[in-house]
């Protein structure tokens, strides 16, 4: 009598909830997506139990340095589940990860990814992998290797979760940081393209409480509810990177504005003494902001600690250079504008965010009234 093969229903495994089966057709769907994003420097193509890179072009730098940098996408999956929509969860989760890198000047190299699911949908899996691909794509980023994983029982049968890993490289005497911040130096703001993937367990909170179905039609958005909040994150790798290379030293720090909002992000990248005022009159923040404030009987400075509020990067540049650097981020389709400058001595009187995520670096406070863009300013 022959043996039943591995995802016959005979087979122990498949009884348990896994269909290996389903996982293979997943690669299968993901694989070109996947490939595109791999230059000559990837070797053994996709399956492998370890994704290799010729690190044969780090003989070119001085003294090369390993960036890296691991997250996920939080709650927000829980949005693309509700509507059945995972085209974008991949984008989010590039950047994420990969738009930590460059915040040191590191360009990104390669990527992996793990997936974790209540059961194996192959052209879901394969939804999720390909906007993965496709933000690497954008950011210089191969895709070398991931992961999907069954876990029948632990998760809901339609419930997943995402995280990544990247690596990225940078020489050692072109790290930035804030030992390169001086006083007097500008702070630039990067627009968001919305929330981005931080501060979801709050938007799910506002939601939820105001009866909303995600498939709801959001009059002041166009579409549905959940269309709107899966609105994906902008990439800022690859603009940044064109910055630091056609403005030199002029930037001296970045800040990835994710978890923590604007100011303890700031202050990460600010030397210890230092403090900065951000002029919350110079932008007027997104209406996706102010929507969901307004539905949750919040004053948009209560959720300043929780969302970017229009802001995605900062970026601390010699004032001298202030306009060049805004000129140049311009090029590539970003809008910047000037927030702030940074200060020594004794605090003003007023709460300023410090010591976060435990760095002891600079201060920072947002300062003013929001602008309502009626004057051009909503950005």
């Amino acid at each position: 009598m022959a043996s039943p093969s591995r995802d016959t229903p005979e087979n122990p495994y498949a009884r348990a909830g896994v269909d290996t089966a389903a996982g293979d057709l997943a690669v299968e769907l993901m694989k070109s997506a996947v490939r595109q994003t791999h230059g000559p420097e990837v070797l053994g193509g996709v399956g492998g139990f370890a994704g290799l890179f010729d690190a044969s072009a780090l003989r070119g730098y001085t003294k090369p340095l390993l960036a890296t940098s691991t997250d996920g996408v939080g709650t927000k999956v829980a949005i693309a589940q509700a509507i059945d929509k995972h085209d974008t969860i991949g984008r989010d989760l590039v950047g994420m990860v990969v738009d930590d890198i460059v915040v040191v000047g590191a360009a990104p190299l390669f990527m992996t990814d793990y997936i974790a699911c209540g059961k194996v949908f192959p052209e879901r899996i394969a939804d999720i992998v390909r906007g993965i691909a496709e933000g690497c794509a954008e950011t210089g980023t191969a895709l070398v290797g991931g992961e999907t994983a069954e876990h029948p029982g632990l998760l809901g049968v339609n419930d997943y979760d995402v995280a990544g890993a990247a690596t990225g490289v940078v020489e050692a005497d072109k790290v930035l940081g804030a030992e390169r911040v001086r006083t007097g130096d500008a702070v630039l703001a990067i627009s968001s393209s919305g929330l981005h993937a931080n501060g979801y367990s709050l938007v799910r909170h506002i939601v939820a409480g105001a009866g909303i179905q995600y498939g709801d039609n959001a009059a002041d958005f166009g579409m549905t509810w959940g269309e709107a909040l899966l609105e994906p994150t902008r990439l800022y790798t690859s603009p940044l990177l064109r910055l630091l290379d056609e403005t030199g030293d002029a930037v001296h720090s970045l800040s990835h504005v994710t978890g923590g909002g604007i100011a303890a992000n700031l202050a990460r990248v600010l030397p210890r003494g230092s403090w900065v005022d951000v002029d919350r009159s110079t932008w007027s923040p997104s209406p996706v902001f102010r929507v969901l404030a307004d539905l949750g009987g919040l004053d948009l400075a209560a959720t300043e600690g929780t969302w970017n509020l229009g802001i995605g990067f900062l970026a601390v540049v010699d004032a001298d250079r202030a306009d060049a650097a805004i000129a140049q981020l311009a090029t590539s389709g970003l809008d910047a504008w000037q927030v702030g400058v940074v200060r020594d001595g004794a605090l003003p009187d007023g709460d300023f965010e410090q010591g976060a995520k435990g760095v002891d670096g600079g201060a920072v406070r947002l300062v003013g009234t929001y602008s309502d863009g009626a004057a051009g300013a909503t950005r």
